[in-house]
C-alpha cells in the first residue's frame, strides 16, 4: 500500500495546512476519492467546508470547476448545451462545467430538484448525455458538495437518489480551542496549497486499492449491518445493497490509509456513521430530516451486531 499511503499522506498535510485540527475529516474525504466515490460535505456556515474542498482540488493536478448553485441554475448550465453552428448547419455541442476531474457544488441545496437531479448520471456513470449524444467525463470524476443544513429558506432538499450517489456525508464541525487560537494568532492566512498528486498518481492508487482484501466472517459482518438496519423498528428505509457495496468499498480505503492490505471491522465502525446514516429514513420522517437520529441508530447498530473474531479476519 506504498503509492496510497505516499499520496494520502501529501494530501493530508497540504490540505491540512488550511483545515487546522481535522485531519480524520480529511482521511475520510480521501477514503472517498481513492475508490472513486462522491462527497456530500454537510454543516453549519463558517467551519471550512469550501475551504476543504477548494485547497483538496488545489492539492491535485487536475482539472476544477467550482460551480455556485442557485435556485436559477438550469440542468444545462452544469451538463452543456447544444447550440447551432451556422457554417455547417448542424448543431455544436458547449461542454458545461461539470466536464472536470474534482468538482466542487457549492451551496447543492439552492438550485431546485431538477437541477440536482442533471448530476445523477454524472456521479453514478461518469459521463453525460445530452439530445441523444453521451459523453464520457474525465477520470478520475470527484463531486464534493456543500450544503448548510440550518438555513431553509430558499433552498431545496436533496432528492433520495442524490444522497445515495454520495458515498460520504460528513460534518467538520467546530475546530478545538487550540486550533481557533491557532487562527486567531497567525499574521497571514497560508499560501494556496499546490499539487502535490497527479491525476496518473491518484488513478494508481485507486487500482492499488483493489489489493486490499476482505475475509468472508468481515463482509458477512458488513452485510449483518446492513439487515439489521432494515429491521429497526424506527427505520423506514434501511440501507440499500448499493449502500452496502459503498460501505465494503470505503472500509478498504480507510484500511489501505492504516496501513494495512485488508479489512479490520474497526475500519467498518469508523466510517459506518458517515457511509450509512444519510441513505436510511426514519419512519414517519423526511430523508434528511432525521439525519442525526439515524446516525445514532447506526451506532446502536454497531454496539450490538456481533462482531467478528480476530482469528476469522487476520
Amino acid at each position: 500500500m506504498s503509492q496510497i499511503q505516499t499520496i494520502t499522506a501529501a494530501l493530508r498535510q497540504s490540505v491540512s495546512q488550511q483545515i487546522y485540527g481535522k485531519e480524520a475529516v480529511i482521511d475520510k474525504v480521501l477514503a472517498a476519492l481513492l475508490c472513486g466515490g462522491h462527497v456530500l460535505l454537510n454543516d453549519i456556515p463558517g467551519t471550512g467546508k469550501t475551504t476543504l474542498a477548494r485547497s483538496l482540488a488545489q492539492s491535485l493536478d487536475a482539472q476544477f470547476h467550482r460551480i455556485q448553485f442557485t435556485p436559477d441554475l438550469l440542468p444545462s448550465d452544469l451538463l452543456g448545451v447544444s447550440i447551432p453552428d451556422t457554417k455547417s448547419g448542424t448543431f455544436v455541442f458547449r461542454k458545461g462545467p461539470v466536464f472536470t476531474q474534482i468538482l466542487l457544488a457549492d451551496e447543492i441545496n439552492r438550485a431546485a430538484p431538477r437541477t440536482q437531479s442533471a448530476l445523477l448520471e454524472c456521479m453514478e456513470e461518469h459521463q453525460v448525455t445530452v439530445d441523444g449524444n453521451t459523453y464520457p467525463l474525465s477520470a478520475p470524476f470527484f463531486v464534493i458538495a456543500t450544503q448548510n443544513p440550518v438555513e431553509m429558506s430558499g433552498t431545496f432538499p436533496l432528492p433520495e437518489a442524490q444522497l445515495d450517489r454520495f458515498l460520504l456525508c460528513l460534518s467538520l464541525g467546530y475546530p478545538a480551542r487550540e486550533q481557533e487560537l491557532e487562527l486567531l494568532a497567525r499574521k497571514a492566512p497560508p499560501a494556496s496549497p499546490k499539487p502535490v498528486v497527479t491525476a496518473g498518481e491518484l488513478l494508481a492508487a485507486q487500482q492499488e486499492l483493489r489489493g486490499v482484501t476482505v475475509s468472508p466472517a468481515v463482509q458477512a459482518y458488513i452485510a449483518d449491518l446492513a439487515e439489521a438496519s432494515r429491521t429497526q423498528e424506527q427505520i423506514q428505509l434501511g440501507l440499500s445493497t448499493r449502500g452496502m457495496l459503498s460501505l465494503l468499498d470505503v472500509s478498504r480505503a480507510m484500511a489501505a490509509i492504516h496501513g494495512r492490505d485488508y479489512v479490520i471491522p474497526d475500519d467498518i465502525k469508523e466510517i459506518a456513521p458517515d457511509c450509512m446514516s444519510h441513505r436510511m429514513v426514519l419512519r414517519g420522517g423526511a430523508w434528511d430530516s432525521g439525519a442525526q437520529e439515524c446516525r445514532k441508530v447506526v451506532q446502536e447498530l454497531l454496539a450490538h451486531v456481533p462482531v467478528p473474531k480476530e482469528t476469522q479476519w487476520n
